[in-house]
């Protein structure tokens, strides 16, 4: 079995992205979606199935709410990450956001 968790930390104030929707593809098909938690951690994506994924984290709304100043229309609003799950374990997608930048990585 495949799982699947995130974590997402705001790069400018240094601390978690709490409230940040995720949402979870699959060939155009919602899987799963929440909001990240105070730690800015969501973990609650079904098992996955050896694929292709889409992590899409909204990027853009998280920052208006938080209080950054975004160009309009922001350089970043829906950030799409594209992974693929292939062996049986966990697969970990951090984002270090930003609003003119993100990076991401497989993480454990």
């Amino acid at each position: 079995m495949r799982s699947l968790s995130t974590h997402v930390l705001d790069t400018v104030t240094g601390k978690p992205a709490a409230g940040l929707r995720v949402v979870l593809l699959r060939d155009g098909a919602v899987l799963g979606e929440g909001v990240t938690d105070a730690d800015g951690r969501f973990r609650a994506f079904p098992p996955l199935v050896a694929g292709s994924y889409v992590l899409t984290f909204h990027a853009g709304d998280y920052l208006r709410a938080t209080g950054h100043a975004l160009a309009e229309p922001p350089f970043l609003d829906i950030v799409p990450i594209h992974f693929g799950a292939g062996d049986a374990g966990h697969y970990h997608v951090p984002l270090l956001l930003s609003p003119f930048a993100f990076s991401t990585y497989r993480g454990s």
